[in-house]
């Protein structure tokens, strides 16, 4: 049996129980909303629902990396278990979670020189990043070590793509993304802005599109470009949304109907705190397997 930890931040945006279900352990990011702070553990303390709501009632909402302190404790729990890690971090293109990681995993090896700790920058974010160790997860229980799981993400984590898009420009606005003069125009001309995490794990917008009609097909077609086989293709695909369900269920049935052979049906899961603080009410993504994400 593989005697090794796979972990990974909240930020997954996974349920609880899929965490748990998987043996996959998990950090927790924290946020504030109106002047609480809570953690950010898979919509446990403040419903995704509920979030949303009192976002669009006006509440401000702010959220903090886990710190190199947090890190140590987490880890050194497993280390003292005699077992080894496997940690993927979120994207360092939105976050410095990654760097936390890695100052707590070299205060720990001097504590613990004979434990491997192997930290990732998964380069993704949201249920991208969970549909990522799902695959760890897969890999590990048929049996894969620690080392080439390790070679194995750092070879083909940048072929995860993250394509998305929203209904509400104001909370990409407020975060910079997207130019408040053009965010004002896009709000009037019903633009809904497709984006996607470059090869940097950077979120970067790609096209503007006209009504979240066209935003949805044209999602669809950027998973014809580039999944794997293209139509044909066999993996997995996830989806999160932020308060809009229904949309994301009409785009689930459109993916479902043009690949036929996927393994399974589309996953539908709720973008969580941490990133739905900065994607407002709205935003819709899907993730798949494909070709490597280019410059």
């Amino acid at each position: 049996m593989n005697d090794y930890v796979l972990s990974c931040c909240s930020t997954a945006d996974l349920s609880k129980e899929r965490f748990a279900e998987r043996n996959i352990k998990v950090i927790y990011f924290h946020f504030m909303i109106g002047n609480e702070d809570y953690l950010d553990d898979c919509g446990e303390s403040v419903a995704p629902k509920e979030l949303f709501d009192r976002m669009g009632a006006g509440e401000v909402t702010k959220t903090s990396q886990v710190t190199v302190g947090e890190y140590i404790s987490f880890f050194e729990e497993f280390l003292q278990e005699g077992k080894d890690i496997l940690h993927i971090s979120l994207s360092s293109g939105i976050s410095g979670s990654y760097n936390s990681a890695v100052f707590a995993k070299n205060e720990l090896e001097d504590r613990y020189p004979e434990r491997k700790i192997y930290i990732v920058d998964s380069l993704g974010a949201s249920s991208g990043y969970g549909l990522i160790m799902e695959t760890l997860a897969d890999m590990r229980d048929g049996g894969m070590g620690i080392d080439s799981l390790h070679k194995w993400i750092e070879d083909n984590k940048l072929r995860m793509h993250h394509w998305f898009f929203s209904t509400d420009l104001t909370y990409y606005i407020r975060g910079g993304r997207i130019s408040k003069a053009a965010g004002v125009i896009g709000t009037v001309l019903n633009i809904c802005p497709l984006l996607n995490m470059d090869n940097h794990g950077v979120l970067t917008p790609r096209e503007k599109l006209r009504g979240k009609k066209k935003a949805m097909k044209r999602a669809v077609e950027m998973m014809c470009i580039h999944a794997t086989d293209h139509e044909k293709y066999s993996g997995k695909c996830y989806m999160c949304h932020s308060d809009c369900y229904e949309d994301a269920s009409e785009l689930a049935s459109m993916i479902e109907k043009n690949f036929p052979k996927l393994n399974g049906s589309v996953e539908i899961w709720n973008i969580g705190a941490t990133i739905g603080s900065h994607t407002g009410p709205g935003t819709i993504s899907i993730f798949f397997w494909g070709d490597k994400r280019e410059e």
